[in-house]
């Protein structure tokens, strides 16, 4: 099995990253490339979605913030609207005593 580092497809920038021009549908050279390269995608999946969860974690608390000043909000229109209802509520008991 050929190493990574031995093969032509793998590249080793001046500050230590490693970079791999491997595309598994053209130019894999042995059936483990392909498996090493899945896992480096599935990798990068994994920190792609952990990135998701901080930034979530930190939106979190404005969030609540938010909702509960929306629900306040929204409590507020519902007892301004609460007169228009008792007010129609006597004007349609005064129409029935007539």
């Amino acid at each position: 099995m050929i190493q990574c580092s031995d093969c032509e497809f793998f590249h080793r920038a001046s500050n230590g990253t490693v970079t791999f021009q491997c595309d598994p549908f053209s130019n894999i050279k042995e059936p483990e490339c392909l498996v090493k390269w899945q896992l480096l995608k599935l990798d990068t999946m994994v920190r792609s979605y952990q990135a998701t969860l901080q930034m979530y974690e930190r939106l979190a608390p404005m969030q609540e913030k938010m909702f509960r000043h929306m629900e306040r909000e929204i409590d507020e229109m519902d007892e301004s609207e609460s007169w228009r209802d008792s007010l129609r509520d006597d004007d349609d008991g005064e129409d029935d005593s007539s």
